[in-house]
């Protein structure tokens, strides 16, 4: 790729500060650089948005490489309209959404494709995932984009098509219902655990790179 007049003015400041919106726009220009920092900052959310979603990482790897391949084939047509961030996750989101038709017509019957064995799973993993199961897959998704993929109420209104207040909704339901289903489960495995529980439940780092 050629390097643009911008390139030479971003390489001056620390990449960190350079926002993902002018790494897209120098990309957009000619600049692999910038497409490598933006390749940098998203390989390891997009694979933790794929693996936690399909249960395992058989194919996560994969469409974390389909998602950057979109994006350089459709460098030419990107719009600053919206935050780099939410354009990557839509793409991923359509993959997903591909991936997941495509399981279903080539399982047995069109069923559901069994799930990766958890054995090697932390108890608290597997219980937040048994728990997620259970919510409604609305809710579920919001409150995966919430906790896991750190995005803003807008951010998950604009990527799901829904009122910013639909998301809040739904993520409270989403957090009140899990703190039902995981309740039971700490105090049998903590009996000094109290009945008391935070206003929002927080999905700890470590349960979530397990699911």
């Amino acid at each position: 790729m050629k390097e643009t007049s911008g390139t030479a003015s971003w390489r001056k400041v620390a990449p960190t500060m350079i926002s993902d919106e002018a790494l897209m726009l120098e990309f957009q220009g000619g600049s692999r650089e910038a497409f490598e920092q933006l390749f940098a900052r998203y390989r390891g959310p997009l694979y933790g948005y794929f693996r936690r979603r399909l249960n395992g990482d058989r194919r996560a790897e994969d469409l974390t490489q389909e998602t950057f391949l979109a994006v350089i084939r459709a460098a030419a047509h990107y719009e600053a309209r919206a935050l780099v961030r939410t354009y990557l996750f839509a793409i991923a989101m359509n993959l997903l959404a591909a991936e997941r038709r495509k399981r279903f017509r080539d399982s047995p019957q069109g069923q559901p494709s069994p799930e990766p064995a958890t054995t090697n799973a932390p108890d608290a993993a597997v219980w937040v995932r048994q728990a997620l199961e259970k919510l409604d897959e609305s809710e579920r998704e919001i409150l995966m984009l919430r906790e896991y993929e750190q995005l803003s109420y807008a951010e998950i209104a604009e990527l799901l098509k829904v009122p910013v207040n639909t998301v809040r909704s739904r993520l409270f339901r989403a957090r009140m219902a899990m703190k039902v289903y995981l309740e039971p489960e700490r105090k049998l495995h903590d009996p000094m655990a109290t009945s008391e529980t935070p206003e929002k439940l927080r999905l700890t780092r470590a349960e979530g790179e397990a699911i």
